[in-house]
């Protein structure tokens, strides 16, 4: 019988998280080794936005994006050549319905997907699919996505969104190295709602609410905590972990299921 797998929230920051040794890296690191082996795995990324429809990877061999500049060259050589699975993009397409994905065979893994799938399995020899943000939908609609994509669940994926909760690299320029009070303040909020199962205040973001419209800024990286939050079975264990703030940037992450996996993760 297949084991349920956890649903994962990470916060990736930037892309030097991927070659720095530091706590969330070695994290995710710590949770490749504890996880159950997932038989595949679903990355929500931040980096892959479309109009009008959700977008999976529908090909074998995925390529390697490198979506950022002005890095050190050690992180342009990664290649991370996990193979694609063109059966979970088919089942994807059939719980999200056929009219509303498209198989994409032009993208492949950006640093959103890499970059944290990585350090978890750094043999890059289970089948991954990345899926992108419709930016159409709303946020009750990405998270009645995550919704639909829950069974996956128990056919051995592990779902993955990869983000932040809080992200405005704009401000984050101007503040790092702090902890501002509206990051402070969303961020609190944020975290009791996720632990308390309280999507609504989650869905909902007053354009009158300065701490959420400056944490969430474009959305796309506070997006994908929707899905992860919307595969959650009515009082499913949720833990956080990895709950740091830096300026305008926080690396809050988030497990679904069995938190005692966490045992030992900061």
């Amino acid at each position: 019988m297949t084991q349920t797998m956890p649903a994962l929230f990470l916060g990736h920051g930037s892309p030097m998280t991927v070659i720095t040794d530091g706590p969330e890296r070695r994290a995710w690191q710590a949770l490749g080794k504890v996880l159950p082996r997932p038989e595949a795995i679903l990355v929500v990324t931040a980096h892959w936005e479309t109009q009008g429809r959700t977008h999976v990877n529908g090909e074998a061999h995925p390529r390697t994006i490198h979506d950022f500049r002005g890095f050190p060259q050690q992180l342009y050589d990664i290649r991370y050549p996990a193979p694609g699975s063109p059966e979970l993009a088919a089942r994807i397409a059939g719980l999200l319905g056929e009219d509303r994905v498209e198989l994409d065979s032009g993208w492949g893994f950006d640093h959103g997907a890499w970059g944290v799938v990585q350090p978890m399995y750094p043999e890059a020899d289970i089948p991954m699919v990345a899926m992108s943000l419709d930016r159409s939908l709303d946020a009750a609609g990405h998270f009645a996505l995550g919704q639909a994509l829950a069974p996956l669940r128990d056919e051995g994926v592990l779902i993955v969104g990869s983000g932040n909760v809080v992200h405005n690299l704009a401000l984050w320029r101007q503040a790092a190295g702090t902890q501002p009070d509206w990051a402070l303040d969303f961020r609190a909020r944020s975290n009791a709602a996720i632990l308390a199962e309280d999507n609504a205040p989650l869905l909902t973001l007053s354009p009158e609410d300065r701490a959420a419209q400056l944490a969430v800024n474009s959305a796309e990286h506070y997006l994908p905590l929707l899905y992860v939050l919307g595969t959650r079975r009515p009082g499913e264990a949720t833990a956080l972990f990895s709950d740091t703030l830096d300026g305008a940037l926080s690396m809050t992450s988030v497990l679904v299921g069995d938190t005692k996996l966490l045992a030992g993760i900061s």
